[in-house]
């Protein structure tokens, strides 16, 4: 590995290496179809209802260090939501629990890695270290990582929620290197977002940015100052800037 420029990748894992949106649309889905059920709701109710929970999970902050887990948290959207929304909401408690268990369990069990990437894995493990950085709450990333069966894959997995600082933030790269024993130099950096992992990379000084651009389009935004060095719409199609970046 000493002749090749390229030494290390870091690789992010929501919607760059598993599918966590579709996932989510999928797990709301069948909490929908719950709510119907037991509560005898219209569509537009229960779009109500799922639509405050899923504005809440974005704007979800969490402290580790508080008296709530962070599935009590997020039982706790969806009482809100329900509280919110209807007006009798004496059930609310009850069901919260069982529309998290579910939307939860649903989510969790589409979070795999495609047998395409498996073997792109593979096969860059032997030529390349490779680090899983991914940011979010500790439980909940490697719940993720878990089901997901991604440890095989990496020589070494780095969760955001366990340290002071995530993506796009310098320490938690210069940590990663260290656990690599390379320099920034010799890394790439592959990710969906731009803001964390573009924006990241470029703050590290990595040796080049890979944006995993699904929907074909710009950023968005403020994300559109944050330029990556190349953009792919798959993760499957790497290889051709590993080779270009020999």
């Amino acid at each position: 590995m000493d002749d090749q420029t390229v030494k290390a990748i870091l690789f992010d894992l929501d919607n760059t290496l598993i599918e966590t949106s579709q996932a989510g649309v999928v797990a709301i889905q069948k909490t929908s179809e719950l709510l119907k059920t037991t509560l005898d709701l219209d569509d537009d109710t229960i779009s109500i209802i799922c639509n405050k929970f899923k504005q809440k999970l974005r704007e979800e902050t969490f402290d580790p260090t508080g008296s709530r887990s962070i599935d009590q948290v997020r039982v706790g959207h969806w009482e809100e939501s329900l509280v919110e929304t209807l007006s009798d909401g004496s059930a609310a408690e009850s069901l919260a629990a069982r529309c998290y268990d579910l939307w939860k369990s649903s989510r969790l069990e589409l979070l795999t890695l495609s047998p395409e990437v498996c073997g792109l894995l593979r096969r860059l493990r032997g030529r390349y270290k490779l680090l899983l950085l991914t940011n979010g709450v500790a439980q909940t990333q490697r719940e993720k990582v878990e089901v997901a069966g991604c440890e095989e894959f990496f020589d070494a997995i780095v969760v955001g929620g366990e340290h002071a600082e995530q993506k796009p933030f310098l320490s938690i790269f210069t940590l990663c290197f260290h656990m690599l024993g390379v320099e920034a130099q010799d890394c790439v950096m592959v990710g969906d977002s731009l803001d964390t992992d573009i924006q990241g990379g470029f703050n590290a000084k990595v040796r080049a940015t890979v944006w995993i651009n699904r929907g074909g389009g710009g950023g968005g935004g403020a994300d559109d100052l944050v330029k990556p060095d190349y953009t792919i719409p798959t993760v499957l199609d790497l290889p051709g800037i590993l080779e270009e970046l020999k």
